[in-house]
């Protein structure tokens, strides 16, 4: 049995894409390219292509089985910042198809991972069920899943000796994402380490070494913003054309 973390470019979406410019192209033939409704429908058709293209490969850089494996090139990254003594709990807060909650459970064996995530329709492969059959392919009884919401936990303060997070919060509609950053590191032991990963622009998190100071300024030690894209997951240029340009780990200790 294997795990199957499925793919950050959900398949089914990329077939959507590719069906929707069959159709636009095929209409444009239909009512002929020459005339105005043919063309608006060839124009709709080439820009469903290159949107369709360019999940493509992003599927492929993605994918688990595929020559480039981003994903897991990502997770091994940041489960390797997270560190929990034994007898400890870490909480991975969006854990998807439980990728991360796992190899944080494998590299810290003596600790328990817990993985929360609202699996909403958006990532309707993603579930619990899907958690708990990876962990159980890779053998991984430290961890255990949950429904919850990134904005509000339902845990006391204090909780955790690790926290981390993978490629979540900028998905949260919100106009203050530090404030989710605090939200998760409310949760956290005193002496606990925290490991997040995301897409923190300007635009998504405003101004984030404003942020690390204020951590520091609140007693956090060692708070780090580490910047992903210039060769310790992906180039500049693939940053660029997969639209993950800001992807930075912010991590540290309570």
């Amino acid at each position: 049995m294997k795990p199957d973390y499925k793919n950050w470019m959900p398949k089914g979406m990329v077939f959507g894409f590719l069906a929707a410019t069959g159709v636009a192209l095929l209409m444009s033939l239909v009512f002929g390219m020459a005339g105005f409704i043919g063309k608006i429908l060839l124009v709709i058709g080439i820009f469903l292509a290159i949107i369709t293209i360019w999940m493509f490969l992003m599927y492929r850089a993605f994918s688990y089985n595929g020559s480039r494996q981003m994903s897991k090139q990502i997770i091994e990254g940041v489960s390797s910042y997270v560190k929990i003594p034994d007898g400890g709990k870490g909480l991975d807060v969006g854990c998807g198809s439980g990728a991360l909650t796992i190899a944080c459970a494998k590299k810290n064996p003596h600790a328990q991972m817990v993985g929360i995530d609202r699996w909403g329709k958006e990532y309707a492969s993603f579930s619990k069920t899907l958690c708990e059959s990876n962990a159980k392919a890779e053998g991984a009884t430290n961890v255990s899943f949950d429904q919850g919401d990134a904005t509000k936990l339902e845990f006391e303060e204090e909780t955790f000796d690790a926290v981390t997070s993978n490629y979540v919060y900028h998905n949260i509609p919100s106009r203050d994402r530090q404030a989710i950053l605090l939200e998760t590191l409310r949760t956290l032991k005193k002496g606990g380490t925290f490991a997040i990963h995301d897409i923190m622009s300007k635009s998504k998190y405003g101004d984030m070494q404003s942020f690390a100071q204020k951590l520091k300024d609140m007693g956090y030690e060692d708070v780090k913003l580490i910047d992903t894209t210039s060769g310790m997951f992906m180039s500049k240029f693939e940053a660029t054309w997969m639209g993950l340009s800001g992807s930075t780990i912010l991590m540290g200790r309570k």
